[in-house]
């Protein structure tokens, strides 16, 4: 942190030196930025930080760094704490007088001494051009979303190799791309599996509170939302860890380098602020992947047919009441929070008694697939049966096994 607030003092020895030599001939274009205008998405308020930088790089690609530096100096007045930003504009101030060798051209002594800062605002520069280049193609979702009801009015799905979030909305038509933001995850990368291992989790999760920032120390910026770290799935195999949470920045620090936490996800201020304002707790599903595929939803709905008429037998069969034939779709390590297949048995004879042969309906089914060594399925829906006004509302994973899913975890919520 020392480092970084050297270098944004040294922002303003910068604005010295080119103040005296704004005149001394036709500005340079800066080494490190774009050539071809970046088209950047339609911003939200929250969002105006980021995409004021954009329009600076920008300018400074079609070599109008006059224009440029009036807007950089702008941005960094508006958010003096926006260490990227500070950069950009005293490369912009550098330019005045000499060509740019790279981004964040500071003197030699200087950037010996602030390498690694240097290294990570560079990054993060890369990290969010990036983004904003490769954007998903317009309609597509992220392949997890298989199916979303009603009931989780949002979603949000996190690429780690682009150090981006997307924020969707669900409404009748399915769900549509809103915002997306630059957050920064693990020091030690992605894939979590150990307590302090300074790694994000990837998987399926769901957000489980929104914490009061002012329960939370400042370090934690405009609030935090945990996610149910380690799931279900986590747990089966072994990983563990706590405290997973989106949250915020300390006062002094706009952004984060791209591998900076402890293994959270990590936004500006007013972009947590804007998520905490529109998500629910508990409805929002969160899906972390080192890199997200996009497709069309009806071909995700397509590539979860197999997985819906596995439910929907399983549905026909609890209907059935026949207890042998319920148990055939559940796995043979089954565990329902401790309890064994057999021990979780009197529990299922228990709901059968209480339905009492009538039909069973699943109503908002939502369902998730997460595939990497194995291939899994997140599903939560409500269980009523006919003439009755309440159910349980469920949470399973499935696991396929050779050409059939089964289910390894049931709970209630």
């Amino acid at each position: 942190m020392e480092a970084r607030l050297k270098l944004i003092s040294l922002v303003a020895s910068l604005a010295v030196v080119a103040s005296s030599a704004l005149a001394a001939g036709k500005p340079h274009r800066a080494a490190h930025t774009p050539t071809a205008p970046v088209k950047v998405a339609t911003p939200n308020p929250e969002g105006a930080a980021e995409a004021r930088l954009i329009e600076i790089y920008n300018l400074i690609g079609k070599a109008q760094n006059h224009a440029a530096l009036a807007k950089a100096a702008r941005l960094v007045e508006d958010l003096p704490n926006f260490q990227l930003a500070q950069l950009v504009y005293g490369d912009l101030l550098a330019a005045q007088t000499r060509p740019l060798r790279t981004m964040g051209d500071v003197p030699d002594d200087m950037a010996r001494s602030a390498n690694t800062v240097l290294v990570e605002l560079r990054d993060e520069s890369q990290r969010r051009i990036k983004a904003l280049h490769e954007r998903p193609p317009a309609g597509t979702v992220p392949s997890q979303f298989l199916a979303l009801s009603q009931r989780s009015r949002h979603a949000i799905a996190v690429d780690a190799s682009r150090s981006r979030l997307y924020l969707f909305e669900n409404g009748p038509a399915g769900l549509k791309l809103v915002s997306d933001y630059y957050i920064s995850l693990g020091k030690a990368g992605i894939s979590k599996a150990a307590e302090g291992d300074q790694r994000t989790p990837l998987g399926v999760y769901y957000i489980t509170s929104n914490l009061d920032p002012k329960s939370l120390k400042d370090f934690y910026g405009s609030g935090a939302l945990p996610i149910n770290y380690p799931n279900i799935l986590d747990a089966r195999r072994g990983k563990t860890g706590s405290g997973i949470w989106l949250h915020g920045t300390p006062p002094n620090q706009f952004s984060r380098p791209p591998q900076a936490t402890d293994g959270c996800v990590v936004l500006t201020n007013p972009d947590l602020s804007h998520i905490i304002r529109t998500v629910e707790v508990r409805t929002t599903p969160v899906v972390i992947a080192n890199q997200l595929q996009w497709v069309d939803p009806h071909r995700a709905r397509n590539d979860g047919k197999s997985f819906e008429d596995s439910l929907q037998a399983w549905r026909n069969a609890k209907t059935s009441g026949n207890v042998n034939q319920i148990l055939s779709y559940y796995t043979l390590d089954f565990d329902s929070n401790g309890k064994t297949l057999e021990q979780w048995t009197p529990t299922l004879k228990a709901e059968l008694s209480k339905v009492q042969g009538r039909n069973i309906q699943l109503k908002d089914v939502s369902y998730l697939r997460w595939t990497d060594s194995a291939d899994t399925m997140v599903a939560t829906f409500g269980e009523v049966a006919d003439g009755v006004r309440t159910g349980w509302t469920k949470r399973q994973y499935w696991i396929r096994q050779g050409s059939q899913w089964k289910i390894f975890f049931e709970g209630t919520m």
